[in-house]
């Protein structure tokens, strides 16, 4: 199993383009299920997560080609749709959350769609009600074997109707709408996610010849088509990558120029962390971090702590409180730290603790930090990336520590983020891998 040896105390300088957006990789890219024509897709993150889907989705018949560094061809003209039943499908499905979200395009253009329980970070509880009692009322039938944690839909015609989502889920609403692009009529999905990925797949299905209305809001109303064409499309960079590397500058006194950040599909990720004390300047589609010896939290406007929470788009994404709680433990002053949506995710502060920082661990959800200002450097320690972005969280820390740190299942770090440290040892960290 892989690890990350960390030389900490270095302040990084220079420039850095964000890769391709993880999570609208995933909905994307099982979009192409939906035409057997060809789509070709741009700025493509070749990560652990992505690329076991792209493996996926090879293995059902998909003709992938890898034009060049992130751009890919794909072509579903020969879809074995016998391949669901096979012990490789399930073993495979079970290993990638977003591998959920080819159910919606299958069932829609085959009548039919499986999955085994997938897995993912272990974050907490991820339901997938939403996904089913979509389907369900589109008129699928579903079916659930226990013993094999094994999800089945079958419909010979999805009909359009309407429907207000019990959670405004991101993956869940993705693959609702999928499936709702061949449904009979017109379909209305209310309490729908509202994320920029959604935004971005709405504009490939349009692209695509998909009927949508709504985009960008939490209602969206789809009228049904019978085919569907090719396409050409382009990821967004990834705004979670970006907020870890404002983060990431600020906690290691470093100046940084993100490049080519889609500034305009960033919502308050940079005002959230402008109120944790970071300077950041706006220069056109590129995001300036100066070095800072000091940053100081704001506080509300009555001067009480303040809170920074997650809630859903247009909100403070979730994927980016455990940067924002890093961060926190060397600016000057207090905040409280507010995770809502998983109950495990705040579980790695121990390690930030047993490296000096001052966290009081409230309950499951919530964090007050009471920032080190600098007078104490963070000392570097042995720890194990439990998910994704705790897994970032932690390098960072371990960036700006004193000494040297180990992170164990850095697998976890690799799902979300292309060879990292091949892209910031060039500004200046010292972060070495090790198989």
């Amino acid at each position: 199993m892989a690890y990350f040896e960390i030389e900490g105390g270095h302040s990084l300088k220079g420039e850095i383009v964000p890769q391709g957006a993880k999570n609208e990789a995933l909905q994307v890219i099982c979009a192409v299920l939906l035409t057997p024509e060809e789509i070709i897709i741009e700025n493509i993150p070749e990560i652990r997560d992505v690329l076991k889907l792209i493996e996926l989705l090879k293995n059902l018949g998909v003709k992938v080609s890898r034009i060049e560094k992130g751009k890919y061809s794909f072509k579903a003209d020969a879809i074995d749709i016998h391949f669901l039943d096979s012990s490789e499908f399930k073993a495979q499905g079970a290993a990638l959350r977003g591998s959920i979200m080819i159910v919606g395009p299958l069932l829609a253009r085959f009548g039919k769609g499986y999955i085994p329980s997938p897995g993912g970070d272990k974050i907490g509880r991820r339901r997938l009600d939403t996904h089913f009692e979509g389907f369900i009322q589109l008129g699928a039938q579903f079916e659930f074997l226990a013993e094999q944690s094994f999800y089945k839909v079958h419909s010979e015609k999805l009909k359009g109707t309407y429907m207000h989502l019990d959670e405004a889920s991101v993956t869940g609403t993705a693959n609702i709408l999928m499936a709702a692009v061949f449904a009979e009529g017109e379909t209305t999905i209310y309490n729908a996610a509202c994320e920029p990925y959604l935004q971005q797949l709405c504009e490939m299905l349009q692209k695509m010849g998909a009927h949508i209305e709504g985009s960008g809001s939490n209602k969206l109303t789809i009228q049904g088509v019978k085919t569907l064409k090719g396409c050409h499309h382009r990821c967004l960079p990834d705004m979670i990558e970006i907020g870890s590397f404002i983060g990431m500058a600020a906690i290691t006194q470093s100046e940084i120029t993100l490049k080519n950040c889609r500034v305009d599909q960033l919502g308050i990720i940079p005002r959230t962390f402008q109120r944790l004390g970071i300077k950041l300047e706006i220069q056109g589609d590129d995001i300036y971090i100066p070095i800072q010896d000091h940053y100081e939290i704001d506080s509300f406007i009555d001067g009480s702590i303040l809170t920074v929470s997650d809630q859903i788009w247009p909100g403070f994404t979730p994927d980016l409180i455990s940067i924002a709680l890093v961060t926190a433990t060397q600016a000057r002053g207090t905040v409280l730290i507010h995770q809502k949506m998983f109950e495990s995710r705040l579980f790695f502060v121990d390690n930030l603790i047993d490296m000096g920082a001052q966290i009081i661990l409230c309950d499951p959800h919530r964090a007050t930090v009471i920032g080190l200002d600098r007078r104490t450097q963070l000392k570097g320690i042995t720890m194990s990336s439990p998910d994704i972005r705790a897994g970032v969280a932690l390098l960072i820390a371990a960036m700006s520590a004193k000494g040297k740190s180990i992170i164990k299942n850095i697998e976890q770090i690799d799902r979300g983020y292309e060879r990292i440290e091949d892209r910031l040892n060039p500004l200046g960290a010292k972060i070495t891998r090790y198989e």
